[in-house]
């Protein structure tokens, strides 16, 4: 399980190995993914709180990455975090997500990317329930549930 001490040495020192990689030109993502698609996985937007595709669907089943397909998380760790987004308190396996230092807006955060592909899925936060603490908050856009 991972914990609030494991992400910020990710960030800071070195991330998990990815199970493979996937790389494309800004060209061939721009014709691969939708416009709102593009913009939150290569561009690092957000989507609108609450108007999102997964913010209040707990249905069963696995969130993979919408640009690479790579298993990110699993529906049982999926929670209402009344945050406006998706909220997870695990990634599926250690290796599937990316931590990166996120300064921008002014605050200090940790950004999640998918480690196969370096989409841009959201950021993770340390107040999440327990037993971890985490709070994987994700962008519906960069995600679909299979």
């Amino acid at each position: 399980m991972l914990r609030w001490i494991d992400v910020l040495k990710f960030a800071k020192y070195s991330n998990p190995e990815p199970p493979r990689r996937v790389e494309k030109s800004e060209a061939e993502w721009q014709a691969y993914l939708t416009p709102a698609q593009f913009r939150v996985l290569r561009q690092k937007g957000t989507e609108s709180p609450y108007r999102n595709a997964y913010c209040r669907s707990y249905e069963p089943g696995v969130y993979a990455c919408r640009g690479c397909g790579s298993l990110l998380f699993n529906s049982s760790e999926k929670y209402h975090a009344i945050s406006g987004w998706p909220s997870f308190t695990q990634p599926l396996a250690k290796n599937v997500i990316k931590y990166a230092f996120d300064e921008s807006f002014n605050m200090q955060r940790i950004e999640a990317l998918c480690n196969v592909c370096d989409g841009h899925l959201g950021h993770v936060f340390p107040d999440g329930p327990e037993p971890s603490g985490l709070r994987y908050c994700m962008n519906s856009e960069s995600m679909i549930r299979q």
